[in-house]
Formats: structure tokens, C-alpha cells, sequence
């Protein structure tokens, strides 16, 4: 039996109920063009392949890779692809574009190694256009994170980068004992769904990554202090100088960072 390594933040999903509630969450259909990120034993892999025609699943531990190699030989898994890979360097917008291209509904699934959750995420950005929904576990804070709406204490760079891209929703809670190791913290599952009106260009976005990590750089100053170098640019009024970043909605940073990255000309 595979020990779960700890360098590759493996925790295995063991609970029945909870598989069973992710997997309803996702709705498989036989035609959709499905990863899985980190297929572990199993737990979500083979009720995928029950109602799924075709499974890519991506995997850096190679013992698992092996584990995988001889599950398939030995169940007739014909529909499973097997890649080994580094999420964090994977190529999710090929992948991605490899469904579109078939009019195939596109979806990622997987528990995602909490130790990597956040960079993880943050590439996965890059495929958005061509995917439909992802449906993760991750660490409960991180979803907390992730979900956070403006004045929340918990809202963060995270929250306004993934929101900006994504509609996001908290679905279902998941104790320590549904894994083995049992971790030592709560975990939770989100669906993400790519946002249709979604209209930023390229310059645009990097704009908003750069302006919201300053904003967010130290929370405790007021935004006179974080956005000292573009306040004139941005035009912000006086109650934004002295509001904080975790004050600000989404949609107010998605409009400075259109007007950073096409400023109006100037007399």
C-alpha cells in the first residue's frame, strides 16, 4: 500500500460521503474533457470513470504513477489517461484548448495539495477562458480566503485575483477524518466557475495584479500610503485614501486597473 508522502502534501480521501457529494457537485456527463489533479488511491478517480467516458489525471509521485499504470492493466481502465507532471508547471491552457476544440464541456477537478493551493491556483488563471467549472479541495481558510467579500477580515489579494476571474461558492465542509493522515487542519470544497463577462485584456490584468498586490501589501496602512505612486493616476477620492485594501470591492479595483492601463490623456 502507497504511504501518503508528506512533500507532496498527501492526504488521501477516504470518506464515502464526501466523494459522493463532490462528484454530484461536478455532474459528470460521458463526453466532458475532465483532469484530475493528484488522483491519490482513487477515491474520486474511479467514480469519475463511472460516469465519465474519458479521465486525465495528473500526477508527480511516481510510485502513483506505477500504482496507476498497473490499475489500469488490471481493471481494463481504458478511459484513463495518465500524465505525469508538476501541476505548477503544466500546460492547463493546451489541455484546455483540446476540449474547446471538441465543444466538450471542460472541467478540473482534484484535492489539491494544500502546501502549493494558492500559486496552483493562481496558474490555473491562465486556462480560465477555456474551462467551465473546477471543483477543489482545499484548506478550509483558503476557501474562507478565496470567498471573502470586501470588509471581511479575510479578504485578501486572493479573494479579489479569483473573484475577478471567477464566481466562486464555498460548497460543502470536510473534517480531518474524512482523510488519511488526518490532516491537521478543516478542509472545504469550492466550485469556481469562469466569469462569461469577464473583459479584461492582458495589460489590464496585469494591472490588476500589480495594483492589488500593492494595495494589499500591508493591510494595516490606509491606501494613502499602499497606492502613494498612483493616487493622482487613479483619482482616488478622500475616502478611499484613508480606506484599507480589504475595504475596497472587487469591482472598484477592476475599474482602476482598466484606467491604469489606458489612462485618459492629460492636458
Amino acid at each position: 500500500m502507497h504511504r501518503a508522502r508528506k512533500r507532496f502534501g498527501q492526504n488521501f480521501l477516504t470518506d464515502g460521503g464526501v466523494v459522493s457529494g463532490i462528484v454530484r457537485a461536478l455532474a459528470p456527463d460521458p463526453n466532458m474533457h475532465l483532469i484530475e489533479i493528484g488522483p491519490g488511491l482513487g477515491a474520486l478517480t474511479l467514480p469519475l470513470l463511472g460516469q465519465a467516458t474519458h479521465l486525465d489525471v495528473l500526477e508527480i509521485d511516481r510510485d502513483l504513477i506505477s500504482y496507476w499504470q498497473d490499475q489500469k492493466q488490471v481493471h481494463a481502465l481504458t478511459g484513463l489517461n495518465i500524465i505525469e507532471g508538476d501541476a505548477l508547471e503544466f500546460d492547463f491552457v493546451s489541455w484546455a484548448k483540446q476540449g474547446k476544440d471538441a465543444k466538450r464541456r471542460t472541467c478540473i477537478i482534484g484535492n489539491l495539495p494544500y502546501n502549493i493551493s494558492s500559486p496552483l491556483l493562481f496558474h490555473l488563471i491562465a486556462a480560465a477562458s477555456w474551462v467551465d467549472e473546477q471543483v477543489f479541495m482545499l484548506q478550509a481558510e483558503v476557501i474562507e480566503r478565496i470567498t471573502a467579500a470586501a470588509g471581511d477580515s479575510e479578504y485578501s489579494r486572493l479573494s479579489v485575483m479569483l473573484q475577478a476571474r471567477y464566481h466562486v461558492e464555498q460548497i460543502m465542509d470536510v473534517p480531518p477524518d474524512a482523510f488519511d493522515p488526518k490532516p491537521k487542519v478543516n478542509s472545504a470544497v469550492v466550485r469556481m466557475i469562469p466569469r462569461q463577462d469577464f473583459d479584461l485584456t492582458d495589460l489590464q490584468w496585469d494591472a490588476l495584479s500589480k495594483l492589488v498586490a500593492m494595495a494589499f501589501a500591508q493591510r494595516r496602512k490606509m491606501l494613502r500610503s499602499n497606492l502613494q505612486t498612483l493616487q493622482v493616476d487613479l483619482g482616488l477620492s478622500e475616502p478611499e485614501l484613508t480606506a484599507r485594501a480589504q475595504e475596497i470591492p472587487v469591482s472598484r479595483y477592476i475599474e482602476w486597473a482598466k484606467t491604469l492601463a489606458n489612462p485618459s490623456p492629460r492636458n
